[in-house]
């Protein structure tokens, strides 16, 4: 174990564990010396950068695979750091995330019978090209993904892997968003590196061009565009004639073109806030979901798979009716968002009250929007951090037949937490991106007397190492 941070080693991996972890294990003297790999997959030998190393352990970032495992196959797209595992079979993926997720829930959640709770592993309908929503970057720093030399050029696509200066170009679909859009990628660069203005220097914090955030409406086959600059020389930016050319490149595809100025040093910050103009067509665009339209704006949080989203929504909803009448009654959906699983509830039953609480006023906006667009009265939404809500509304105590929850990846705060436990709710339908913080707030809801009583994992991200969980706890 003759190395340190920041050496480059030459590893097999030899399993893997939640979060897309890769496992090399090497025995020493001492005894097994494991190294955890990002995006390792069993099989494969690889280059890793040690970013940690401790006395029985060390973390490393895979910079090159030198020989693929035997499970991998070959795909018609271009490789891009955030589908690190497009290579293998979507069952072996499927595989892994099930194995792993109830691998920590036994671990960290305390969950002994496992077998016996587990519902079901709800596959994403979609495989490749499912996503509504991405962000590209420009650079003036480029690495080749061929040659893996950097270079000074425009760049437009993805940011290198474990870097956040340089960008690799997307010149075709890369299987995860819109195939005509990715395809046609290469043209948009070309057209606006001719115009003679910069793209971003991330080092410098100067440059024109910053990002390509581009959403998805697969309801209407549409894409509505957001171009984001800094303010730098953007009086030489001719922003009809790019709309032109989108209109050219896109046809009836293109919903709208919104042109968003950040000159905030922060490369997210803002990333689609700021001065924006709408330059051609719409601001907005229609998803539907279990039958209910959503109107979704450049701001707007929105589930990034939406066929996958059905089939979690429709999850919650069972959960939430099973063996479990809800008319007459209040049902609290807490961290809300733009309200999708409220306005769902609402429209399966009648004379049951929902109240939708989050802490992002755009969001609660955008839900209170939505919610007439579907004509759905029955439901009442807040701005409001989750933690001081349940403070200020003290009628709401035992008044709670059921509470929802869809915390974000942090989990829920203790502190907020025991405020939900007080509410006294019978049963607690809890969403989560993050198994492992769920699993944590697992043990909390058991000390307070809420047993599980079953639990599903959800496929939203094929080909990343990302899986939902959605856990039913009841109170006798």
């Amino acid at each position: 174990m003759n190395f340190k941070k920041g050496d480059i080693i030459e590893l097999e991996i030899h399993d893997i564990a939640f979060g897309g972890k890769g496992i090399s294990r090497v025995k020493t003297v001492d005894g097994e010396f494991v190294i955890f790999v990002i995006n390792g997959i069993p099989g494969q030998t690889v280059k890793a950068k040690v970013m940690k190393k401790k006395k029985r352990f060390a973390e490393a970032r895979k910079i090159e695979v030198i020989t693929p495992s035997a499970d991998e196959i070959a795909v018609p797209f271009q490789p891009i750091s955030g589908a690190p595992y497009i290579t293998l079979p979507i069952s072996k993926q499927q595989e892994y995330k099930k194995l792993t997720a109830i691998d920590l829930f036994r671990k960290i959640g305390e969950i002994d019978n496992t077998e016996a709770l587990f519902d079901e592993y709800i596959e994403s309908p979609a495989v490749y090209n499912y996503r509504n929503k991405m962000e590209y970057s420009f650079s003036v720093i480029r690495h080749d993904i061929n040659t893996h030399e950097e270079y000074d050029d425009f760049g437009l696509g993805f940011k290198h892997t474990g870097t956040w200066w340089k960008v690799e170009n997307l010149d075709k679909d890369s299987g995860m968003f819109d195939k005509q859009m990715e395809d046609s990628l290469k043209d948009i660069r070309m057209y606006l590196e001719q115009t003679g203005l910069p793209a971003w220097h991330p080092p410098k914090k100067e440059g024109f061009y910053r990002h390509l955030v581009i959403r998805k409406s697969f309801t209407n086959d549409e894409l509505l565009i957001n171009l984001v600059t800094s303010s730098a020389n953007s009086e030489k930016f001719d922003k009809n004639a790019f709309a032109t050319f989108l209109k050219d490149l896109l046809g009836s595809r293109l919903a709208g073109f919104i042109h968003t100025i950040n000159d905030d040093v922060a490369d997210r910050a803002k990333l689609e806030q700021g001065p924006s103009g709408l330059v051609t067509g719409n601001e907005t665009i229609i998803e539907s979901i279990l039958g209910l339209k959503f109107e979704i704006s450049m701001q707007s949080f929105f589930q990034t798979n939406p066929a996958s989203a059905e089939k979690l929504y429709q999850k919650v909803v069972d959960y939430t009716f099973e063996g479990n009448d809800i008319e007459n009654q209040v049902v609290m959906d807490l961290f809300c968002g733009t309200g999708t699983i409220g306005q769902i509830l609402a429209s399966k039953t009648e004379n049951t009250k929902i109240i939708g609480v989050d802490i992002v006023a755009s969001a609660i906006e955008n839900a209170k929007r939505n919610a007439k667009l579907n004509g759905i009265s029955d439901i009442d939404f807040y701005a409001a951090d989750v933690g001081k809500f349940l403070k200020e509304y003290p009628q709401y105590e035992g008044e709670i037949e059921t509470i929802v929850l869809d915390p974000p990846r942090a989990g829920i705060a203790p502190k907020t937490l025991k405020k939900v436990i007080n509410l006294g709710a019978k049963r607690i339908v809890y969403v989560s991106c993050n198994p492992a913080t769920q699993a944590r707030d697992r043990i909390e809801l058991r000390n307070a007397g809420y047993e599980l009583k079953k639990f599903s994992l959800v496929d939203q991200f094929p080909h990343t190492s990302h899986v939902e969980s959605i856990m039913l706890f009841a109170k006798d």
